[in-house]
């Protein structure tokens, strides 16, 4: 048995990937997207046609540049996650700009719009997730949406105060990034590997997993952002756990067995008060995490860059193709 195999008994496997061959090759239950893994597998040219359908769709929208240019970007998302659900049983993420993340307005309208372009390819809303940073902003959005019927993968997540709030918000589903936290602490540690039975982003998500299943909030808990396979390994048992293609093959190459470590058992067992967050608590909490403040902030500057660079593809497509 391989140690990918293994683990498909113990959590839902999801990859982090825009490539379709892959998705269809390691044979995942979920997926998930974002702007910089879409403009990747947009220059391959076994996807030129998604590229086509998007440039299509823009033409039709009208406008000046810039709003073509979005309507080229919410296309291509929606076209490629209809295609990747051809592959796989599950769902598939699809990210709002991150340039709504302290908008609630905004990002209300970008998720409807892009269920919208869901339902009108036939998809269903119960195969979409839409991903959404957990500002607060985006996290009173996703209570909004899920009252609809509009799932939300809660994104970006690096505090206790943050998952709290998202299971309190009753989101489908909350992706703490295990690879970002641990890049921080091993940066503080001079550059040092930090041993994985210390590994704090592998802490951060078994506190957050036993926290939910305790309390019995019914919020799904995704692993992300891995760097190691043994990251991976040690948060065997989690709701779902989303990982990169190649470590998805290196898992996949390697023979062994896996013990979960995280269950609703020990979880039940686990130390730790139910408390609720109001706006203002959820502010102080999150700000007395220094890793959490400061790797939200990048994250969310880091998905706003890769979604401009998008951009400006979908605006070259434009000017190419539609003569706008």
């Amino acid at each position: 048995m391989t140690l990918l195999e293994s683990l498909k008994k113990y959590s839902t496997v999801v990859a982090d990937t825009g490539d379709i061959d892959a998705i269809a090759r390691l044979k995942p239950q979920d997926a998930t997207t974002n702007p910089s893994l879409l403009y990747a597998a947009a220059q391959r040219p076994e996807y030129q046609h998604l590229v086509d359908e998007a440039v299509e769709h823009a033409d039709k929208a009208g406008g000046n540049e810039k709003q073509q240019a979005v309507a080229f970007m919410d296309r291509l998302f929606v076209s490629f996650g209809r295609e990747i659900l051809q592959h796989i049983p599950g769902r598939v993420s699809t990210e709002v700009d991150a340039g709504l993340s302290f908008d609630r307005e905004g990002t209300l309208a970008k998720a409807r719009h892009l269920i919208g372009l869901y339902e009108k390819e036939g998809v269903s809303r119960e195969r979409v997730l839409i991903k959404i940073a957990s500002t607060w902003e985006g996290i009173k959005a996703a209570e909004e949406l899920e009252r609809e019927g509009i799932h939300c993968n809660l994104t970006l997540l690096f505090s206790f105060a943050q998952a709290v709030a998202c299971a309190e918000a009753k989101v489908t589903l909350i992706s703490p990034f295990v690879g970002r936290i641990y890049d921080f602490y091993k940066k503080e540690n001079g550059g040092k590997d930090i041993p994985i039975e210390d590994d704090p982003g592998v802490a951060s998500v078994t506190k957050i997993y036993d926290y939910f299943k305790k309390f019995g909030y019914k919020t799904q808990v995704m692993g992300a952002s891995f760097r190691k396979v043994e990251q991976i390994t040690r948060l065997a048992g989690c709701d779902l756990l989303t990982i990169s293609p190649d470590l998805l093959e290196k898992m996949q190459q390697t023979q062994g067995e896996i013990t979960p470590a995280l269950t609703p058992d020990h979880a039940r067992k686990s130390e730790g008060e139910k408390f609720h967050l109001e706006e203002k608590d959820f502010r102080w909490m999150h700000n007395e995490d220094a890793m959490a403040v400061d790797k939200l902030s990048e994250g969310i500057r880091k998905f706003y860059a890769d979604a401009r660079k998008l951009e400006q593809y979908a605006r070259s497509q434009v000017r190419e193709k539609v003569g706008a």
